[in-house]
């Protein structure tokens, strides 16, 4: 075999090389992003709700959230993406601003699908921290001069609707509070 010949068969391969180069290939898709979830919340104020009712000269200050923890959307659920679930739920806290207990409306009554909303929602309640309601007596003296003659912490609850909606496989959640 001539050096010409050699040389054009080494060609010949690098034009079929390049030609593979071009060749569409098929890609894998890149993998869809994992489902996630968010929670969000909103304070509501039902009738006949009870309220510390305060003496002349006593004030209130504090029952405010610093901590608030949103409820994951259940993984479970975001494959069927049901319709928006509303979950209300009573949040007790103690003197210190822990919430003690979440006391969830109706959930005797829930079935399991039901059940995996309304535990995303105890599970974050239970982590909120408030700062402490505290109740102050004032008093005046002889002078006129105002200063406090007492205070106390209460324990107080506060009434939440939480929201979780799914639009296309992924998750929103809000809630809502009302003071007692």
């Amino acid at each position: 075999m001539t050096r010409q010949a050699s040389g054009w068969r080494y060609a010949g391969y690098g034009g079929l090389l390049l030609l593979t180069a071009c060749a569409p290939t098929r890609r894998a898709k890149p993998p869809a992003p994992p489902a996630t979830g968010e929670a969000s919340w909103r304070q509501v104020s039902t009738p006949g709700m009870v309220h510390y009712q305060l003496a002349l000269g006593e004030v209130s200050s504090g029952a405010t959230p610093f901590q608030r923890i949103t409820p994951i959307y259940p993984v479970d659920q975001l494959a069927t993406c049901p319709p928006p679930q509303e979950v209300q739920a009573l949040l007790v806290v103690d003197q210190a601003g822990k919430v003690s207990e979440v006391r969830v409306v109706d959930e005797a009554q829930a079935d399991a699908d039901r059940r995996q909303f309304n535990a995303a929602v105890r599970v974050a309640a239970l982590q909120w921290q408030f700062s402490p309601l505290q109740i102050s007596h004032w008093a005046a003296d002889a002078n006129g001069n105002s200063h406090v003659v007492d205070s106390e912490t209460k324990p107080f609850s506060l009434r939440y609707v939480f929201r979780f909606e799914c639009h296309d496989g992924k998750s929103v959640v809000s809630s809502a509070a009302a003071k007692s």
